[in-house]
This record gives structure tokens, C-alpha cells and sequence, in this order.
């Protein structure tokens, strides 16, 4: 699983909105809570607007704000927003791949891969991070002996 640092701060700016809502905040304030870069900041929301999960107004009372209760958005959508699917393999959807010999079954793993990491990320609303009520699913993976234990070199991460 890797997770840049463009969805990263996405997800992290629509929490900081999340958690004011239905107050509006300016980027920098964003930027500045979330140690985000400004220029940064300015593309995601930009992106975030487009997608129509974050609306913006101008003027003393301006700002950006959610355009949808935090309640109603994913962190999955939020994700999308920056890397478009959640998962693939070299660029290819995983259900699209097809594997010679020993590999064959390879793509029913990245399937299944897939379907993990949805679970969570489809099933964790904005409101849930802010509040720290996370699905009961969620708080059974990281209760898992090896949840917050990372194996191997870099490369095998």
C-alpha cells in the first residue's frame, strides 16, 4: 500500500474541513493546521472543488468548505480525487490482468487486495476520523498482533 503525499494532504485538508464544517476555512489556515505547502494546498482544493466535494466563496466570510455533509464522504472518494483508482497494477485495473502459468491466480489476488483496502477506505466517512468513531471492522484490524508492524526491507513493505 502506498499512499502519496498529494492524497495524503487531500484527505488530511478535507478533515480539517470536516471538522468546522459548516464553517469556511481559508487555504492558509488549512495550510498552516495541517503543515501543508500553500501552493500545494491550492492545487488539491482546486481538484477537490472540481470533483465537487469542496465549494468555495469569496469575499470576508469566503473560504472553502465541504459541498456535502462529512458524513457522506468516503475517504475513498476523497483518494480518488488525486490518484483515480484505489488500486492497480502498473497502471491497470487488476481485473483486467491476465497472468501466464504459475502467475495465473495472481490477479484474483490483487482482486482480493483491492476489496480489503475498499473496505476500509469506502467505509471510513470524514465525520468518522474527525469524531474517532471508526466502523468496528476498522478497529479489528489494528487490534490484529501484527497491525502496526512493518516486515522487511523497504522493498517488501
Amino acid at each position: 500500500m502506498r499512499i502519496t503525499a498529494r492524497v495524503d494532504y487531500a484527505v488530511r485538508a478535507a478533515l480539517e474541513l470536516a471538522a468546522v464544517a459548516p464553517e469556511a476555512l481559508t487555504s492558509e489556515r488549512i495550510a498552516v493546521a495541517q503543515g501543508i505547502p500553500a501552493r500545494f494546498l491550492q492545487a488539491i482544493l482546486r481538484d477537490l472543488q472540481h470533483s465537487r466535494l469542496v465549494s468555495s466563496q469569496r469575499g470576508r466570510e469566503g473560504g472553502y468548505r465541504l459541498a456535502l455533509p462529512a458524513s457522506e464522504i468516503s475517504l475513498a472518494r476523497v483518494m480518488r480525487v488525486e490518484q483515480g483508482f484505489l488500486a492497480d497494477v502498473r497502471g491497470e485495473r487488476p481485473e483486467d490482468l491476465d497472468y501466464p502459468g504459475p502467475a495465473a491466480a495472481l490477479a484474483t489476488v490483487w482482486v482480493a487486495a483491492r476489496a480489503s483496502y475498499r473496505r476500509v477506505l469506502e467505509e471510513v466517512t470524514l465525520a468518522d476520523v474527525v469524531a474517532g468513531r471508526l466502523p468496528a471492522h476498522v478497529g479489528e484490524l489494528v487490534e490484529l498482533e501484527d497491525a502496526w508492524r512493518s516486515f522487511g526491507d523497504a522493498s517488501a513493505r
